[in-house]
């Protein structure tokens, strides 16, 4: 039985879609592979640049402030 043969929708190369094929199936083997590995690749605080916790939640705190009461004219 052959593996249907399908086009990667990040670089255009084909590829089979074999099972147990790690990561999208729309996307080959090399472009499913995550690009930054460690504790800073999912984290929004590496993401934002902000250095702690602290200032990420002041910040998010100031954001709803600013939404709830801002004055409408």
């Amino acid at each position: 039985m052959a593996f249907p043969i399908k086009t990667c929708v990040a670089c255009g190369e084909e590829f089979e879609l074999r099972p147990g094929k790690p990561g999208f199936a729309n996307r080959c083997p090399t472009c499913s592979e995550p690009e930054e590995t460690g504790p800073a690749a999912n984290s929004p605080v590496g993401a934002k640049g902000l250095g702690s916790e602290a200032e990420l939640n002041a910040a998010r705190r100031k954001a709803m402030r600013d939404m709830l009461y801002r004055k409408e004219s």
